[in-house]
Formats: C-alpha cells, sequence, structure tokens
C-alpha cells in the first residue's frame, strides 16, 4: 500500500496555483448570489438541523435523517440514488449538467451513544434518549445541503456547465460508510470534493491525521458453574484478559504515533458462571496506513496466543478500516480565501452567555477565548491530528478539502455533552451557515477555472504516487449494518 510521498515543491506548487487563482476568484455579483441562496435557505437548514439534532440516530440507523436530507435535496430539483453500496441510509443526489466538472460535498449524519444532552449549558441528559450528536453531524449534513441546493440555484442562474453531488454518508463514527461507498465506485468520476465539519474554531487548514481498523475480537469458552464445578469451565473472558494484556504490553514495541485502544462490549452474563463468550472491541491507528495493517496483524497474533492460553476458539469482525487524510494545499487556499470573504460568525449577547457557562465546565487546564470563535486562524498545511475519518479513503481516490467552522464554545472536544449542546442551539446553526456559504463560493469558483481543477489534481497525483491503487483497509467485507446494536459508549472518529 503505497504511502503519502511529498507535495509538489514549494516553487511549482506556488505557480500551479499562482496561474489558476486569478483566473478562478468569484466576481463581486457572483459572491452576492451565491451567499444570498444560502441567506434564502438558512432559515429551513436551521430547522432542519435541530429537526435531525431531536432525532439523533446511530451508524447504519439513520432512517428519518437520511430520509429528511434527501427529501430537502428532491424539493430543491435533484435527482436522487438512494440506498447505494448496500447501506440503505446512503444515497447520492445530482443536479445541474453532465458536460462539465463534477464536485462533490460530503454530508454526515450519524450520532454518537451515550451523549444525549439538551440545549442546555449544564449537564442535562434527554430522558428517554440515549444518543446526541457530540460530532456536529446534525449540522453537517444540513450546511452540507444548504450548499448545494445554493450552487445548483447558481448554476441555473448564470448558465454555469458542471455537475454538484451530495453524498448522504452514513455512520462516520466507526461504521466507515464512506469506505464502502468509495470501495463502489462511487468517486471514479468526481473531480473533486469538499466536506466541512463542526469544531471550536474557524480554519482551512489540510491537516494528515490517523488512518485506522477496527475490529471486534469474539472468544468462546465452555459454561460451567464458577464455585462448584470451574474446572469443566473454560473461560472467554479470561482470554480478552489476557489478550488486552498483551497489547498493552505491545504498546512499549510500535512506532510512537500507533494508537491502540478497546472496550470490553461483552464479558459474561453473571460472576457465578465461567463465561462461555466474550468480546472485545480494537482500534488500531497511525498516519501510516501500512504500520496500522502492520500493528493490526500482531494485534490478531495476541489473541490467537490468548485462545490458545486459555483452551478458547477465537474468531474476529472487521467493523472498519479508514485511510488517513491526503492534504491537498490547492484546494486548501481556495477554501481558506472564501473562509475569509464569508467571515467567522457572530454570536449575539444570548450566545456569548451559554458560551461563557458552559466553557466552565470543561474542566481545568487553559481554554481559548469565547471571541476566538469570532476569528479565523491561520492556514497551515501537513500539520498532524491524531482523530480519524472515512473521509480519508475520498481523499485517496479525489482531490479533497476540509474546513472547520466554529458550532462550538471554545475548548470544547468533540464527543462530549458540551458538543452536543452548542449543536441543538444558534451557536451551532452560525457555524453551519458559515459553512454552507463557504463551501458554495469554493464550489462555484472551481467550476468556473479548470485550471484550479488541474492544479489540484496534478498535486494529488504527486502526493499519492503514480503507483497508487487504492485497496480498502476493511478488504471486501459488506458495510456491518449492525455494529451499533448491543454497543455501549461512543466510537471515536
Amino acid at each position: 500500500m503505497a504511502t503519502c510521498k511529498p507535495l509538489l515543491a514549494g516553487a511549482a506548487l506556488a505557480a500551479l496555483f499562482t496561474a489558476s487563482a486569478s483566473a478562478g476568484e468569484l466576481s463581486a455579483a457572483n459572491q452576492a448570489k451565491l451567499i444570498g441562496n444560502v441567506d434564502a435557505y438558512a432559515a429551513r437548514m436551521s430547522q432542519v438541523a435541530l429537526q435531525i439534532w431531536s432525532m439523533p440516530e446511530l451508524g447504519y440507523q439513520e432512517t428519518k435523517t437520511s430520509a429528511l436530507l434527501q427529501s430537502e435535496l428532491r424539493a430543491a430539483g435533484f435527482k436522487i440514488e438512494a440506498g447505494v453500496a448496500g447501506i440503505p441510509t446512503a444515497f447520492v443526489a445530482r443536479a445541474g449538467t453532465a458536460d462539465g466538472p463534477v464536485i462533490a460535498i460530503l454530508a454526515e449524519m450519524d450520532s454518537l451513544p451515550g451523549l444525549s444532552q439538551a440545549a442546555v449549558p449544564e449537564r442535562k441528559p434527554i430522558p428517554g434518549q440515549d444518543s446526541g450528536h457530540a460530532c456536529g453531524h446534525n449540522l453537517f449534513g444540513s450546511g452540507s445541503v444548504a450548499a448545494a441546493i445554493a450552487v445548483k440555484k447558481w448554476l441555473e442562474e448564470t448558465g454555469t456547465k458542471g455537475q454538484i453531488r451530495v453524498y448522504g454518508t452514513p455512520a462516520e463514527e466507526g461504521g466507515g460508510g464512506k469506505s464502502y461507498m468509495v470501495s463502489a465506485g462511487l468517486f471514479r468520476d468526481v473531480d473533486v470534493t469538499l466536506y466541512w465539519h463542526p469544531g471550536d474554531a474557524n480554519n482551512a487548514s489540510q491537516d494528515r491525521n490517523l488512518a485506522n481498523i477496527s475490529a471486534k475480537f469474539r472468544f468462546h469458552g465452555i459454561a460451567a458453574h464458577a464455585a462448584a464445578a470451574p474446572e469443566r469451565g473454560r473461560s472467554a473472558l479470561d482470554a480478552v484478559e489476557i489478550m488486552d494484556v498483551m497489547t498493552n504490553f505491545m504498546r512499549e514495541h510500535v512506532p510512537s504515533d500507533v494508537r491502540m485502544h478497546y472496550i470490553i462490549t461483552n464479558g459474561g452474563a453473571a460472576p457465578n458462571i465461567v463465561p462461555e463468550f466474550a468480546e472485545v472491541y480494537y482500534m488500531v491507528r497511525d498516519p501510516d496506513p501500512r504500520i496500522v495493517a502492520d500493528v493490526f496483524d500482531r494485534v490478531k497474533k495476541a489473541a490467537e496466543g490468548a485462545a490458545l492460553g486459555t483452551g478458547t476458539t477465537m474468531d474476529y469482525e472487521l467493523i472498519g478500516g479508514d485511510y488517513s487524510i491526503l492534504p491537498n494545499d490547492v484546494l486548501g487556499h481556495i477554501v481558506d480565501r472564501n473562509l475569509h470573504r464569508v467571515g467567522p460568525p457572530q454570536w449575539n449577547a444570548q450566545e456569548v452567555d451559554f458560551a461563557q457557562k458552559l466553557q466552565k465546565t470543561l474542566g481545568p487546564g487553559d481554554l481559548p477565548p469565547i471571541s476566538s470563535a469570532q476569528t479565523i486562524r491561520n492556514y497551515r498545511v501537513n500539520g498532524q491530528k491524531y482523530s480519524s475519518t472515512d473521509s480519508g479513503d475520498v481523499s485517496w481516490v479525489t482531490p479533497l478539502a476540509t474546513l472547520n467552522t466554529a458550532t462550538w464554545v471554545p475548548g470544547t472536544p468533540a464527543h462530549s455533552w458540551q458538543a452536543t449542546a452548542a449543536d441543538g442551539m444558534g451557536i451551532g446553526v452560525k457555524g453551519a451557515v458559515v459553512a454552507a456559504k463557504t463551501l458554495a463560493l469554493t464550489v462555484a469558483e472551481l467550476y468556473q477555472s479548470p485550471d484550479e481543477i488541474a492544479a489540484a489534481k496534478a498535486e494529488f497525483n504527486k502526493s499519492r504516487g503514480t503507483n497508487f491503487t487504492y485497496k480498502p483497509l476493511i478488504g471486501d467485507r459488506k458495510p456491518p449494518l449492525d455494529y451499533r446494536k448491543n454497543s455501549s459508549g461512543p466510537i471515536a472518529d
């Protein structure tokens, strides 16, 4: 499996970008049209975002959410292909003409278990609701739809040729929905892909992250009375615990950027029964997909050894496998330029008061000032982040750029109840509007400049290497549509 090679040298990249930048920039009139299109839909986008927030659905179970997003796009004139890649909640929506560039916008939609929270600045789970949008995918999906609708209207208003697509991508949180969509060839004819993500700051930096593989290891033993006949039993839980000990000792002997983490999802039924079944859920991560595959093979050997030593048997199921993000500096500069045109979200007095109260719950340590949400961070490329996303797979088959906007209170970690709270009120919605406008401007600019698309593709091809062939880390397995059943706790992205 090929890994990232150095991006285009500074002078060559600058020449490519400089040659195309002036040709692609939108006129003031076109900027106003696109921003006006987003503003015209913003109130409805807010309703959609908050409706999704109020009915959080776990990975591959986003039936209502997917239907709502599809309904919005269909009403705007998009043609919908639903149930793609063998995933009932995945879809591709298309609008525009086939005789121009194809530009895709990603739209995530799943929630996280165990993070139910009201839209208030103190811990208050919603009764009868377990999951919550603690990663902002209610905003992600609705904001992407808003951008696409604005672009479609602009294409029609200006007679610009090109196709805009929205990819409804389920189960980002550990289910790898995009990986299966990439494997199904759904991005094969896409020229450029854009996506955004909720965060606690505004920036268009194009950073690397971590590739990962996740799997459930299942051990099968023999049940027996734990006190009257323990010698008759063979404990599946013993096998899980011994596997965990071995992998924890392994941490000393793996590359420093490797991350390994796990939860025991089934440890038996009762302490007076020798467990005949136990299950542990693992994730392995590293910036290099090859290292991930190598370390995962060692984890498998630990599982085999644990089964051998406890007299049990073991099988495992791959759940997900994501590539690391392949940054694209050409696209990143375009997104950054348009983010500065749009400007950061502006909070009213009530939202600032909410932010101040919520920030007090974030624990010890230095936190960014509340005012930092009203600024834009400096652009960078090739920084290292330590999360994972199935958007990484997309970035290895089509040039991809990302955007972050402030939908959370500064200092808020993803996958926290504090993120859920902000995602369900004005702070979150205002950040999504900024994202929608920035994406709409960027997509329209790319349609007007084949040179910018060509420069992005040149960097993309250079970065991934001429001999690269995409091979999914998930192998040839089908989407794990039931991976969220009987699980507890959030799966980190």
